[in-house]
């Protein structure tokens, strides 16, 4: 799950939750709100231990590799 649905899920899961006032008979649309938004959270949560786990490390430092000049091959 990327962040971007992750978010969705969030976005989709509080409307659910707290702006749908219909009623379905058998279904709590409040809880599938609820369940959404839960669901959201933990693929952030993961999206982002993974995103940070497979980033470059580096110790903020540049490779600086020192290399003669260049010097043209002599023409005859």
């Amino acid at each position: 799950m990327t962040v971007g649905s992750a978010i969705f899920l969030i976005a989709v899961g509080a409307i659910l939750r707290y702006a749908v006032t219909a009623t379905v008979s058998g279904i709590s649309i409040q809880t599938i709100g609820l369940i959404l938004m839960l669901a959201g959270i933990v693929g952030l949560v993961l999206s982002l231990l993974y995103l940070l786990a497979w980033r470059p490390r580096r110790a903020g430092a540049e490779r600086i590799v020192e290399r003669p000049p260049y010097e043209p091959p002599e023409t005859y």
